[in-house]
């Protein structure tokens, strides 16, 4: 199997860099051009990577396409290239939509929609798609966890909460600066902040089946997480938090 990408911006780059880590069996990873620097650096850092002279000789060669550009870039040139019947196609635009991708695509392909993290280069975090699709499933286990969606209406709110991603890495950020300007070298000030986050979101997944309120519940009342918590409620923070989702999905 012959895997092709169209686009090779950060995301494509977690992908394919993941994908190269891997359990999944395939031939070559056709990439686009358009971005030379992170091309060549794929191409130079990794096994059977073919960088094509455009977008259609990726087509022409892929089993696979991934469609890793910006939707405004996708309303342009998909139109202009010759997919084949019954190609899978998997779109990684934000904001445009199934129909529209079935558009802009016009052949009888396989269309699927994904929901990609950064953390799959390293084989994990959840990809949402739509619609559910057993190969595509059984592709992006092997990457990370797959959540199937059913109805594109709900895809809307995974993409939306996708969209928080830069919000959480500013949060560590700022924790860290904090613990720098209070005297703490950079290094231990870095490596504090993300192994306690990364625990702490370890602990919520393996209590997954319970409400995550429950987490919140059980500090101790009068205690520094209790403290913590309470004042940013009474700032404002996570309804500040909830309109901030209430935009990103107004704009899908």
């Amino acid at each position: 199997m012959n895997l092709g990408f169209i686009g090779t911006g950060n995301i494509v780059s977690d992908v394919i860099i993941g994908i190269s880590k891997s359990k999944i069996k395939y031939k070559k990873i056709i990439i686009s051009p358009r971005n030379k620097k992170k091309a060549l650096y794929l191409k130079k850092n990794l096994k059977n990577i073919i960088i094509a002279k455009d977008n259609q000789e990726v087509v022409n060669k892929a089993d696979l396409v991934f469609l890793g550009i910006l939707p405004k870039v996708g309303e342009v040139i998909l139109p202009k290239l010759q997919f084949r019947n019954k190609q899978i196609i998997v779109s990684f635009m934000s904001t445009t939509k199934y129909l529209k991708l079935k558009k802009l695509i016009k052949t009888k392909s396989i269309i699927i929609r994904a929901i990609p993290m950064p953390p799959i280069r390293l084989g994990k975090g959840p990809v949402a798609i739509f619609p559910p699709n057993k190969k595509i499933k059984s592709f992006f286990d092997k990457i990370g966890t797959t959540i199937e969606i059913k109805n594109e209406k709900l895809s809307k709110n995974f993409w939306t909460i996708s969209g928080t991603m830069a919000s959480f890495y500013e949060l560590l950020n700022i924790l860290s600066k904090w613990l720098i300007r209070k005297k703490t070298n950079s290094l231990d000030s870095q490596k504090y902040v993300t192994l306690l986050y990364s625990a702490l979101a370890e602990l919520a997944l393996t209590n997954s089946s319970k409400p995550l309120k429950n987490l919140v519940d059980e500090q101790t009342p009068g205690g520094l997480n209790w403290q913590g918590v309470n004042e940013l409620r009474k700032s404002g923070y996570y309804r500040l938090l909830e309109k901030s989702l209430k935009k990103i999905y107004k704009r899908l």
